[in-house]
């Protein structure tokens, strides 16, 4: 395994990055038992479905991605928490820039330093490892680091984790893994097709992330709110995630624009899943049933996990933005809801993802009131 350096250009790293990914990888609840020939098939099987959903999905967004640079990997829990590590060291970059040239991070002294980022690897690893579980398949923005950070982002696919819910839900194997890949795919082709997006999106988490030194000043004002959280979430009652409970007025302002953001597109993906239809996969129907239980439908340890981790959150952005995608698709059509991807300025306000319509009023000025565009 390459192991990632604890020291950066801008000073001694926040987090002890090696350290993050051996945790997490060895925390890794291991995948479900399958034989090699079975392990071989899903391989092939997730390679081919993520090679089919491309038309699928490029005919029912009209939006096209170059596919020459699409590279697909298919990977297991331990990759993914690899992966993980080096897109959570992507983001936090802005945060070490900026201590670094506070010269903050200089002041404290060496072995205080190496305890935090120590503890900050095992946090971040522990974090990583609960996750390794849960994720069916992702678009991996930050693929590498160094020279390469630019090439185009892998589209990730995690076999046990496929395999696991495909067997829990009792559902076509094969219509699954197809169901699957639609919405990862749709993820690539989003980035893909919407040039400006990624810079925007890394910009904007960039900045939170910067906010996180401004604000580290107030973090023990809301020690408390933090406790009161950690509290709820274990017994199981109403209240905050740890997240939450730690964010500034500012930050949660910022993080309103991201969640915004990541609705419409966790959203769109959802919908194009379900819209490629049972011409395509058969099942669909019932897949989306049961899927959709299991997710409503944690167990306590999870649901308490979840609401700490503020993945509550994450699962709420699928039902926001796949309704705020089909009330537009509604009004204007796929082409009018293109529109979309134009620029900043057109994507949907926290607001209007809960009112579709005042996005066309806002976005679609000129047409006429009460009609559908063609």
């Amino acid at each position: 395994m390459t192991t990632t350096p604890t020291t950066t250009p801008a000073g001694p790293a926040l987090v002890d990055w090696e350290l993050a990914s051996r945790t997490g990888v060895r925390l890794a609840r291991p995948g479900p038992v399958v034989s090699d020939t079975e392990a071989r098939v899903a391989v092939a099987d997730l390679r081919r479905c993520a090679v089919e959903a491309r038309a699928h999905v490029r005919a029912c967004t009209g939006l096209d991605a170059p596919a020459v640079d699409a590279d697909v990997a298919v990977v297991d829990r331990s990759a993914w928490v690899r992966s993980g590590a080096l897109g959570m060291r992507h983001l936090l970059e802005p945060l070490q820039e900026r201590l670094g040239e506070h010269g903050r991070a200089a002041r404290t002294p060496s072995a205080v330093r190496a305890v935090t980022a120590r503890v900050a690897g095992l946090e971040l690893g522990a974090g990583l490892a609960f996750l390794s579980g849960k994720v069916l398949g992702q678009y991996e923005l930050f693929p590498s680091h160094g020279p390469d950070a630019d090439r185009p982002g892998r589209l990730l696919l995690v076999a046990p984790n496929i395999v696991q819910v495909e067997r829990e839900l009792d559902v076509d194997p094969a219509d699954f893994r197809l169901w699957v890949c639609l919405h990862e795919e749709t993820h690539r082709v989003q980035f893909g097709a919407v040039p400006w997006l990624r810079g925007y999106l890394v910009e904007q988490v960039g900045e939170l992330v910067v906010g996180l030194d401004a604000e580290s000043e107030h973090l023990a004002e809301r020690s408390g709110a933090a406790l009161a959280a950690v509290s709820a979430a274990l017994r199981g009652v109403p209240g905050q995630s740890l997240a939450e409970a730690l964010q500034s007025p500012e930050q949660a302002a910022r993080i309103a624009v991201i969640t915004a953001l990541m609705s419409l597109l966790e959203g769109h993906a959802d919908v194009v899943m379900d819209e490629v239809g049972p011409e395509v996969v058969p099942t669909v129907a019932a897949i989306r049933a049961r899927f959709q239980r299991r997710r409503e439908q944690p167990g306590r340890v999870d649901a308490a996990i979840r609401r700490l981790l503020g993945f509550d959150a994450k699962l709420k952005q699928y039902a926001d933005g796949a309704r705020f995608v089909r009330g537009v698709v509604d009004r204007v059509g796929m082409d009018g809801f293109n529109q979309v991807w134009s620029s900043a300025a057109t994507l949907p306000t926290a607001a209007e993802l809960a009112d579709p319509d005042a996005w066309v009023t806002r976005v679609h000025p000129d047409r006429p009131e009460g009609t559908d565009l063609p």
